[in-house]
């Protein structure tokens, strides 16, 4: 039998795993990165970011690359566990928070809870809270998250527009004093001329969003890239085709959703729902 190949030397963590073999797959081919595109039919620069572990790219992409180095089903395997290797999420979150600090412009969809850019202390520890998070890790989450909003009440902020699924702004805190506090902020908020939102009527049905909360960045450069996000993990996507292709469903959603005027109404109105504190 033939002797068992050992590697030594080589990254256990599964995402740098997978950047290191498809370099390793190239470098031996003998390709640049530009021939590597013009192959694939990709531009070249993803390539590159997949091969820092800038980026997982797609599943097409990676059976693409399978393929082309003749390794049938062996990187579509090792982007599986890449993709599934939850250590990873608090590291595309850091790099998702140092490109929304240099952000010129902002987009977001929220699907069940407000945007942290938009919470006020309650709300951001009862979500946490929900979330299992408790003790001093709670208390420093809670003021990190309150320290984001500084992105919107900063010297010159960006832009930031927010569509709001109806039942983000149904689902209350525990405490009706502070989910008032919550819905009045968020109506201040909305009278700052860089900020916008849009409530999306539970009546326009499913729609291209329906299942995660979206937030879009542009930065500096012209660059647009999006993160995805729901209640375990979260994923920054770069490459230019799927940022496109969300754009698109973003602005199908905007198109469904209140306009800015109503949907202050609307959050008014559910304002004089909230039942007053009979201690007041």
């Amino acid at each position: 039998m033939p002797q068992r190949r050992v590697i030594t030397g080589r990254s256990q963590e599964p995402r740098q795993r997978f950047a290191e073999e498809l370099r390793l797959l190239r470098t031996q081919r003998g390709d640049s990165l530009r021939q590597l595109g013009e192959r694939l039919g990709w531009d070249w620069s993803l390539f590159g970011k997949l091969e820092k572990g800038e980026t997982l790219g797609g599943p097409e992409v990676v059976q693409a690359l399978d393929q082309h180095y003749g390794t049938p089903g062996l990187l579509l395997a090792l982007w599986e566990l890449a993709a599934g290797d939850h250590t990873q999420f608090r590291e595309r979150y850091r790099r998702y928070m140092a490109l929304e600090a240099e952000a010129v412009s902002l987009w977001h969809f929220a699907v069940s809870v407000l945007p942290g850019l938009l919470q006020t202390p309650a709300y951001a520890r009862e979500v946490l809270t929900a979330g299992g998070i408790k003790g001093d890790e709670l208390a420093r989450q809670v003021e990190a998250r309150i320290g984001r909003r500084e992105v919107l009440e900063g010297e010159d902020p960006p832009p930031f527009r927010t569509i709001l699924s109806e039942a983000v702004v149904r689902t209350p805190l525990r405490s009706p004093e502070e989910w008032r506090e919550q819905l009045e902020y968020l109506i201040e908020m909305a009278e700052r001329p860089n900020v916008t939102f849009h409530v999306l009527p539970q009546s326009v049905g499913l729609h291209g969003l329906v299942s995660a909360e979206v937030w879009y960045l542009m930065l500096p450069d012209g660059r647009t890239v999006a993160y995805t996000e729901n209640g375990y993990r979260g994923e920054l996507i770069e490459e230019s085709g799927p940022v496109v292709r969300l754009q698109q469903a973003y602005d199908a959603v905007r198109d469904l959703a209140l306009s800015p005027a109503e949907s202050r109404k609307f959050v008014l109105r559910l304002l004089e729902e909230v039942p007053c504190d009979p201690s007041t």
